[in-house]
């Protein structure tokens, strides 16, 4: 049941309604139980990770979690470690560790922007080029230069 009230007969004598003068205002006072408003329906497609979707029942995210975050541990612990005691052991283990952190970041950073197969498959080629090369470069540098280490100290010296 609704009541069709004339916005004029609301409104006491000598106040006009600005926008709405002489015309019709259409309120529901009770809505009837048949009829509802449906709210529209967003649709979007949302991509996962094809490695999230193949081990539901298993525990490889789980462990994947907690490898990620025993990395980001041991970062923390690699700085004092490298301040106080540089040497060939921590600088190896600084390159690995900041290569896999970073080779997992980006990888979540792709995950999250780049859809379709092709281009999947493209970049995580690419990231993982990407990874190669730059523990490669992080290696070499350890063994023919000074190391991350003395590097790293080397340049807060000047």
């Amino acid at each position: 049941m609704a009541a069709i009230v004339r916005l004029s007969s609301v409104c006491r004598r000598g106040v006009k309604p600005l926008f709405y003068q002489g015309t019709l205002l259409a309120r529901p006072l009770v809505v009837p139980h048949n009829y509802q408003e449906q709210p529209h329906q967003l649709t979007a497609r949302i991509h996962a990770s094809q490695a999230l979707n193949a081990g539901s029942g298993s525990k490889a995210a789980s462990l994947h979690w907690t490898g990620e975050r025993v990395v980001s541990i041991l970062l923390l612990a690699l700085g004092p470690a490298a301040y106080f005691s540089p040497c060939p052991v921590v600088d190896y283990s600084l390159a690995a560790a900041l290569t896999l952190h970073g080779h997992w970041g980006i990888g979540q950073i792709l995950t999250d922007y780049v859809h379709g197969d092709a281009k999947i498959k493209m970049t995580n080629a690419g990231l993982f080029v990407l990874s190669t090369v730059t523990f490669a470069g992080l290696c070499y540098f350890n063994y023919n230069d000074v190391g991350l280490c003395k590097a790293i100290a080397l340049l807060w010296s000047k």
